[in-house]
Order: structure tokens, then C-alpha cells, then sequence
């Protein structure tokens, strides 16, 4: 029933027979995959109002991203959303919000509204978010809180207002006040001042301030301002100096930042409360021997044991450092950041055993030595230590000698070039191992021998080119190796021998031109994802080898974008056995074929991706995805896919999403869409459908499908006029019912053919006698309608030549406009209208008049205005049926002469025309006199044109009067009216 005609389900809706159910797109926004109507965003679209992006949105939406829009104003086109849990509306240019903007949204429990453009908020703005927990405002130009504007977020524990223009701390402490959930509030970056404020409070909830990168000189607050505050952030403010803690108690506090201050330390310890060992001393100025071992002093003071010590960004040179005088650090000490060149085998560790972490990145470290031959005690709790972001160029042997429990080793993002054989010595409990980023190019035999325990190493982004025989031997239990973006080239036979429990082997971004299965046979068993793109795999030929046939447990393969050209062929048994396999990569490579059996052992096959694997179109063989029946993702973007039929997906029985845009396919089969019966997610933009009769099925299936979302549905466009778009294209062209024309028209021929007969042996007689009837009404009215004199402006235009104008204006003008002919004639030079066109002069003269009188010599026959208005008078005589024309020869013209003015022929033909009696005439002034009579005779005469046996008739009569008339005549007299 989803497919019937538009129009009959509309029909059926009205009639109630049907629920119809809206089209499952939207027109600004896309469905998160899987969130089943509940998860949307909607990013760079550009419409000018928010009602335009979230009209079409269903009342099930719960999460709601909207971003990179140009929105300025929001008003209350949300208020349908009203199961809205999570809502992000960020960067979008927005300015105002209208006091009912969030009026429905009770269930509301997370607002962003960052990076906009606000500068107030109206009162009650938040009124009916009882269940708000989370408020974002970052990074607007908010400066002043209404003090109402939180009264009924009774539930909110987060509020950030990072990186506006407020400037009154009084006030922002005053609309907070109340909220007795409040655990954390961000105003960094602000223009505070002072934290002066009136008799309210800060909530007792609230743990975590940030008061970071403000202007503050002083804090002038009330002693009692942080006491349920636990961790306060002051870093940034360059002009807060230790004298503005004065008085102020921080007993409570459990972590406190003061970067980039003008704090003193020793200063500010003196004279707080606060307990040292919580407080960062990063960027605070300790970057000299003697104020580093003062601080440990007054620590110790007042405790034996701290956590961590950060001393990170304090512009430290060296470690001459003892760090015996101070308290006993169980955890951390981080030294990031600082302008360190060598750290001396951790010697200013003594008295220091119990470290587990020791963090000394962003620095200027250049090599890490040998300690061999160091008598200092071992650092046995020492786990984790990264050297990342230096400038080390070697690591030589031993170099960690004391410090043999390290589990994390971070030496990534340095200059590395040389690793000593026995650089990695002593690390036997090393479990994570990052060496990336650096200038490594060789890696040798016993490089990993003393490091049996590692589990992850890294050694992406390096300069590795062989992997030699015996490299990675020891390590037994590594799962993840990384050599991708390297320039390797090729393995060694054993290069990854001892690998038993590889599970994750990355080769991405290097050399490789094959695939050669005895490289891996040491952890075929065991290996889950491999990655092998950019690469410089190619096949040329139909290679039969199975490079992955034994890798029975591999879930994740990748082989996309290979260099230069792509992998090019495709071959049909270069995936088989990979029956586990639940991932496959091969977008980004320029396949001319894939073969119909190319995926038939991807039995278990969940994703696959082939965008812009193909080289111009390409028609995919039928059963190229006859196996992959357990498919669940498909991503056809930008493969030149020309044809999308049943017979290629008809078999994907399981896929719910299908990215198949940029393609140059020009219809969809509605039987190849139904087959993928659980297909949810359908994305077909900037692919040319056309707006045809083939895809009218197609249009209706997308608007009425109610468990697929086609994406940008309504903003689909038809190829043959971008003005109209694919889901409104008129189809009722494409519903006529051929049956029921059929029907129709053979009914009327039957009843047309039972009823003749019966009209003919009934009403025969009678018909006839009302068809003579009628018959004699019809003549008698037309013979008075064709009998009717035309009521014209002259009687007779006078077409002629302007070298006959003075016969015209000598003797017909004064015999038929004068005292004895009272006609009125036209004439050129007299009648025609200045001005105005010569042919619409002459149309006009000829259809004002009732004759046309022609006055024939040589020279007429050679003016093309005379041929002119003897083609309109001929015209309104043979077929408008008006006897309008008159010819009068001035002089005998030749029957050669006349041929090709066949009209001039066809009058002569049918009508009797005049002869101009010339000096030479006998008796011509008796002839002129008879002349002028019969031309007035003519003008008289009616219009209408007769019948042929009238003619006949009239030129009998006219034959037998002339030669009586020639009889009486004297035998030297000439007749002048020629037949």
C-alpha cells in the first residue's frame, strides 16, 4: 500500500482507510547511524532561520548537534523537540535568544551554546529547564548575568561561561547562589578584576573553579569564599601577586594552579593556609637550584609524604637539583616544558626511590648516556617514563640501567636516529615501548632482545627500510606493532619471527609492492587487523595467489589508497579464506574490475568500503555480493556506479546502511531497494536521478517508507532543470490506467453500434424530413447573410503604377468620382495615412474597400507593391470567396508575358476583366463610353462569388450579349471586353 500513487493516498487517508506516514528524510539534517530517530546533526547549512533546520525534526529526537549555521536569531522552533535531552548549538553567528526558546524543554539535561556571538540573555531564559545539568556558554560576548536567569535549574552541576566580557564577579556570584547541585563553574578568560562580591555566596556543591586568564589584581573577597572549593585554577592572571591571599583561606583546597602569575612561592606558602603539597608549581619561576631545594625544605616542613611535584614550564636548565629535601613523592614528578638538556641518569632522583612516573617532555634533551657504570641506587618503582617532544638524537647503551621496572617508556616526537644494540638493556618488566616520530633506520637483531615482557611498541613515522631477520624474536607476548609511515620496502624470511601473540600489525604508508604469506606465518593464528594501505601494492595480471588464506582469525583488513595508481586489478582469490574477516578497506584505489567472485569467502563480512576505488564508470558484475549476506555497512561513494540492480544487492539482505553518493547512476529499481529489507540509512546525494517515469516508483518509495532515511531527500535536485527537485516531480503522467481508457472507449463503440440500428428502423423518416428542413433554413439564411452589403469607407482602392498616375488622375478619377459616378475612391498618394507603414497601409486600403481595381500595364507587372496588393486582393477572392477584384488593361500584354503571375493568370481565368480602348480603336469615344459604363456596373455589383453553374450560366449570357453586340457593330469596329 506505501506504493500507490500519491494522490490515492492522500484518498485513502482522508476516507481514514490509511495512515499515511510522512517521507523519512529531513531536509537539513541527517540521522545518526543506529539511533533509531533519537541522534541528529545538522552542520554547514546555511538557511537563515533555525525553524528552517529543525521543522521537519520528529518529537523522538533526543541528541541534537547543530554547527558551522548562520543563525542569528533563535526563537521557540525548537519547542516540538520536547524529549530534547542533549542539545549543541555552536558556531552559528547566533546574537539573540527570544525568552521562549527553550519553553518545552523540560527533559532537557545538556546545553551547548558555544562559539556564538551572544551579548545577553533574557531573564528567564532557562526558566522551564528543570532537568538542566549541563550549560555551556564559552566563547560568546556575554556581559552581565540577569541574576533570575538560573532560578529554576535547581539540577545544574556544570556551567561555563570560558572566554566572554564579564566583569562583575558579584553578579555572577548572586545568580548562582542557589543552585545547590553546582560542582563546576569555568569563567576563565573573562575581565574580573577582583572577586569581591556582596553578602552571597558561592554554592557549598561547587568543587571546581576556574578563574584563569582574568585581569585579577587582587581577590578582595570574603576569607570564607573558597571553602568548599577543591580544586581552583588562577593561572593567566600575569598582575595577581601572593600578598591578594592574605586572609583568605585555603585550607580546603586539593589542588590549586598558579601559572603564569606574579605569585611568589615561597612568598605565597609563608603566608596561606594552603597545603603546599597541592599546589602546582608549574610556571611559577622555580627554574633555579636554590629556590627548587628551598621549596622542598618548607614542604617538608609541614609534610612528609605529597603525590605529585609539577614543576613543569618554570624555564629549568639543569638537574642539579637535589630532590632529597623534599617531601616523599609516591607517584609523580613531572619536569615537561622546561629548557633541559640532560637529565644524568636521574641522578637528582636520590632519596626519591619510591617514584613511579617521571615526565620530562617538551624539552631540549639531546642524548640519554650510558649509566652502566653509576653507583646510585636503582629507581625499582619507577613504571612509566617519557622523554616525549625533545631533541634526543641517540639513546645509548644502558641508558636506563637505573631504572629496570619501567612498564611505559615514552621517547616519541624526538630526533632519534641511533639506538644502541643495548640502548633498551635492563627493561625487563618494559610492557609499552613508543619510539615514533623519530629518525630511525635500522633496527637491529638484539635491538628488542632484553625486552621479552613488551606488549605494544611503536615505531610509527620513522626512516626504517628492512625488516631483518630475528628483529622482533623475543617478543613473544607483543600484540600491537606499529611500523606504518616508514619507507620498508621488504621483510626479511624470519623478520617477524617470535610474533606467536600478535594480534594488531600496522604496515600503512610504506613501500611494500607484495603480499607474500610466508612473511606472516609466524602469527597467522593469532593476527586480528592488519593495515596495509598506502602502500605500493599493484596487480597487473590475474594474479591466483591467496596471500591471506590462513589467516582464520583476521577481523579488520585494510588495503585502501595504494601509490601511485592503486591496486588496479582486482584479483579474484585475493581474499579467500577470510571467513572471519569483519572489516574491509579498498576505497581509494583505481580498480578498472572487480571480479563476481572476488567476496565469496567474506562470508562474515560486516563493512566494506569501496569509495573511490574505480577508475569512470563502473557496472558491477551480478553476484559480486552474493555472499556477503551478513553485511551491514556499505560505502559506494564515488565509484562511477552507472546501474543499480536487484541482481548486484538483491543478496544484502542484513544492510542497514548504504553511502552510495557521487555516483552517475540515473535510476534506482524499485525491486532492487526492496530487497535490502532492512536497509535504514540511504545516502544518494549529488547523484543525478533523473525526474522520469523509471523513477516515480522510487520517488514515492523514499516519501513513504517509513524505516529509511534517504539523506537531503528534498534538496535532491532533477538533472534536466535544477529549478525542480527529485521528490515533487510530477508523476501522475506515470499512473494513467490504460485498462480503464480501453474500457471506455470500447463501451462507447458498442453502444454506438446497438443503438444506429434502432435510430434507423424508428426515426429514419423523421430525420430526413428535419435534415431538408433544415437544410432550406440554413440556404435561406446564408443567401441573406452573403447578400449583405459590407458597410466600407471607400468603393474601390485603385492599385496602379506611379508611371500610369497620370491615365489614373486624367480619366478614371474624373469618371468615377465625378458629377455622373459618385464613387469613392483610394489612391496612394491621397488616402494612404502619413506615417505609417506602407504594407499596413496597403493591407488597410484593400480590406476598407469593397474592389480592388488593378490597373494592368507592363510597368505594374514589374512593381513590387502592385504584385503586393494584387496577391491581398486575389487572396480575399479565392479564399475568403469575396468578389473583389478588378483588372484593367491599359495595353494588350502576351500570354508569354503573363506566365509566371500565375495568380494575374487564375483571375483571368475565372473572371472577365476589362480592355482600356485605345486611339487607335474604331469608334473608341463610343468605345471609352461603353468602357466606363461596364466598370461602373462592376463596383455596383455584390461581393459574393458565384457557384460553378452560376458562372456557367453568367458567362453564357455574358458570351451571347458580346456577340450580339459585335454583330451590330460595323466591320470595322473591334469588341474591348475580351473574354
Amino acid at each position: 500500500m506505501a506504493f500507490l500513487p500519491r494522490e490515492l493516498l492522500a484518498l485513502m487517508a482522508a476516507l481514514g482507510v490509511v495512515q499515511l506516514i510522512g517521507g523519512y528524510s529531513y531536509r537539513n539534517c541527517i540521522e545518526d547511524q543506529w539511533s533509531n530517530r533519537k541522534s541528529f546533526h545538522c552542520t554547514r547549512r546555511y538557511v537563515g532561520k533555525m525553524s528552517n533546520m529543525t521543522q521537519d525534526l520528529p518529537v523522538t529526537a533526543v541528541n541534537l548537534s547543530i554547527c558551522h549555521c548562520n543563525v542569528s536569531q533563535l526563537d521557540n522552533s525548537l519547542s516540538h523537540l520536547q524529549n530534547l535531552q542533549y542539545l549543541s548549538i555552536s558556531l552559528c553567528n547566533l546574537k539573540i535568544i527570544s525568552g521562549n526558546a527553550f519553553q518545552s524543554l523540560s527533559q532537557l539535561q545538556s546545553l551547548i551554546l558555544s562559539f556564538n556571538k551572544l551579548s545577553e540573555l533574557k531573564p528567564l531564559l532557562f526558566e522551564d529547564l528543570h532537568s538542566l545539568n549541563s550549560l555551556w556558554l564559552a566563547h560568546n560576548k556575554l556581559q552581565a548575568l540577569p541574576e533570575e536567569i538560573f532560578l529554576n535549574t535547581f539540577s545544574l552541576q556544570t556551567l561555563n561561561m570560558d572566554t566572554n566580557v564579564l566583569n562583575n564577579f558579584s553578579n555572577v556570584v548572586r545568580s548562582v547562589a542557589h543552585l545547590m547541585n553546582l560542582t563546576a563553574l569555568d569563567l576563565s578568560f573573562n575581565h574580573f578584576t577582583s572577586l569581591s562580591h556582596s553578602s552571597a555566596s558561592l554554592p557549598r556543591s561547587l568543587t571546581k573553579l576556574s578563574l584563569k586568564g582574568n585581569k585579577l589584581l587582587t581577590l578582595g573577597c570574603q576569607a570564607t569564599l573558597f571553602n568548599y572549593v577543591k580544586l581552583l585554577d588562577l593561572s593567566n592572571n600575569t598582575r595577581l601577586t601572593a600578598m591578594a591571599f592574605r586572609g583568605v583561606d585555603l585550607s580546603h583546597l586539593k589542588f590549586l594552579r598558579l601559572k603564569l602569575t606574579e605569585v611568589d612561592i615561597l612568598t605565597f606558602l609563608n603566608i596561606s593556609n594552603v597545603s603546599g603539597v597541592q599546589v602546582d608549581f608549574s610556571g611559577t619561576g622555580l627554574k633555579n637550584k636554590t629556590q627548587i631545594e628551598k621549596l622542598c625544605e618548607l614542604l617538608r616542613k609541614k609534610h612528609s609524604i605529597m603525590k605529585s611535584l609539577r614543576l613543569d614550564d618554570n624555564g629549568i636548565k639543569s638537574t642539579s637539583f637535589r630532590l632529597h629535601y623534599c617531601p616523599t613523592i609516591t607517584k609523580a614528578l613531572h619536569l615537561s616544558q622546561n629548557k633541559l638538556q640532560t637529565v644524568k641518569c636521574l641522578d637528582f632522583l636520590d632519596g626519591q626511590e619510591k617514584i613511579t612516573e617521571f615526565y620530562a617532555e617538551h624539552n631540549t634533551l639531546l642524548s640519554l648516556s650510558s649509566c652502566r657504570n653509576r653507583s646510585k641506587p636503582a629507581l625499582t618503582k619507577l613504571k612509566k617514563l617519557s622523554y616525549r617532544y625533545n631533541r634526543i638524537l641517540s639513546v645509548k647503551a644502558n641508558a636506563f640501567h637505573l631504572t629496570p621496572n619501567i612498564k611505559v617508556l615514552q621517547l616519541n616526537i624526538n630526533n632519534i636516529a641511533f639506538l644502541d644494540h643495548q640502548a633498551l638493556k635492563g627493561l625487563q618488566k618494559l610492557q609499552e615501548l613508543r619510539l615514533d616520530n623519530n629518525l630511525l633506520t635500522d633496527l637491529f637483531k638484539d635491538t628488542f632482545a632484553n625486552t621479552c615482557k613488551l606488549k605494544i611498541l611503536n615505531l610509527r613515522n620513522n626512516r626504517v627500510s628492512v625488516i631483518f631477520n630475528g628483529t622482533f624474536y623475543c617478543l613473544k607476548k607483543l600484540t600491537t606493532l606499529d611500523l606504518g609511515g616508514n619507507k620498508i620496502t621488504h621483510f626479511e624470511a624470519a623478520g617477524f619471527d617470535g610474533l606467536t601473540k600478535l594480534s594488531k600489525l600496522y604496515l600503512d604508508g610504506n613501500n611494500l609492492k607484495t603480499i607474500k604469506t610466508s612473511f606472516y606465518y609466524a602469527f597467522q593464528d593469532t593476527l586480528r587487523v592488519l593495515d596495509l594501505s598506502r602502500n605500493k601494492i599493484r596487480f597487473l595480471t590475474k594474479d591466483k595467489s591467496s596471500p591471506f588464506m590462513n589467516f582464520s582469525k583476521l577481523t579488520d583488513l585494510k588495503v585502501a589508497s595504494q601509490r601511485p595508481y592503486g591496486l588496479t586489478l582486482l584479483p579474484p582469490t585475493l581474499f579467500r579464506g577470510l571467513h572471519s574477516l569483519k572489516s574491509l578497506y579498498l576505497g581509494n584505489n583505481r580498480i578498472t574490475h572487480i571480479p563476481c567472485d572476488a567476496f565469496d569467502d567474506l562470508t562474515g563480512l560486516h563493512f566494506l568500503t569501496l569509495d573511490n576505488c574505480c577508475v569512470g564508470g563502473v557496472n558491477l558484475h551480478p553476484g559480486v555480493f552474493k555472499n556477503l549476506r551478513n553485511l551491514t555497512k556499505l560505502i559506494l561513494e564515488n565509484v562511477g556506479l552507472q546501474n543499480f540492480t536487484k541482481e548486484v544487492f538483491g543478496n544484502l539482505t542484513q544492510l542497514r546502511i548504504l553511502q552510495a553518493n557521487h555516483n552517475t547512476m540515473q535510476s534506482i529499481p524499485l525491486d532492487a531497494l526492496e530487497s535490502l529489507v532492512k536497509l535504514q540509512y540511504l545516502d544518494i546525494r549529488n547523484v543525478s536521478l533523473s525526474c522520469t517515469c523509471e523513477n516515480s516508483f522510487l520517488q514515492n518509495y523514499t516519501l513513504h517508507n517509513p524505516d529509511l532515511q534517504v539523506v537531503y531527500l528534498y534538496n535532491l535536485q532533477c538533472p534536466e532543470d535544477n529549478s525542480k527537485t527529485f521528490f515533487n516531480f510530477n508523476t501522475e503522467v506515470c499512473f494513467i490506467d490504460l485498462g480503464e481508457h480501453l474500457f471506455f472507449c470500447t463501451a462507447a463503440v458498442i453502444f454506438l453500434f446497438t443503438v444506429t440500428p434502432l435510430l434507423h428502423v424508428k426515426l429514419y423518416w423523421k430525420v430526413k424530413y428535419g435534415y431538408f428542413v433544415f437544410r432550406a433554413w440554413f440556404s435561406e439564411q446564408w443567401s441573406r447573410i452573403r447578400d449583405k452589403e459590407e458597410n466600407c469607407k471607400y468603393d474601390a482602392f485603385i492599385s496602379y503604377n506611379s508611371v500610369d498616375e497620370e491615365w489614373v488622375m486624367d480619366y478614371l478619377v474624373p469618371n468615377l468620382e465625378g458629377n455622373k459616378s459618385p464613387f469613392k475612391l483610394c489612391l496612394h498618394h491621397r488616402d494612404f495615412e502619413l506615417g505609417r507603414d506602407i504594407v499596413d497601409n496597403i493591407v488597410n486600403a484593400v480590406y476598407s474597400s469593397r474592389k480592388t481595381i488593378c490597373v494592368v500595364s507592363r510597368s505594374f507587372l514589374c512593381s513590387e507593391w502592385c504584385s503586393l496588393e494584387i496577391q491581398l486582393a486575389s487572396y480575399r477572392l479565392f479564399d475568403e470567396h469575396r468578389d473583389v477584384l478588378l483588372l484593367v488593361f491599359l495595353e494588350p500584354i502576351s500570354e508569354r508575358q503573363l506566365s509566371s503571375y500565375h495568380r494575374m493568370r487564375k483571375v483571368m481565368l475565372k473572371k472577365t476583366y476589362l480592355q482600356w480602348p485605345g486611339p487607335d480603336t474604331t469608334n473608341f469615344l463610343q468605345a471609352r463610353e461603353l468602357f466606363w459604363s461596364q466598370l461602373r456596373r462592376a463596383i455596383r455589383a455584390g461581393n459574393r462569388v458565384e457557384t460553378e453553374d452560376e458562372a456557367q450560366e453568367h458567362y453564357a449570357a455574358q458570351d451571347h450579349q458580346t456577340e450580339e453586340r459585335c454583330e451590330n457593330q460595323t466591320s470595322d469596329e473591334s469588341c474591348y471586353l475580351l473574354p
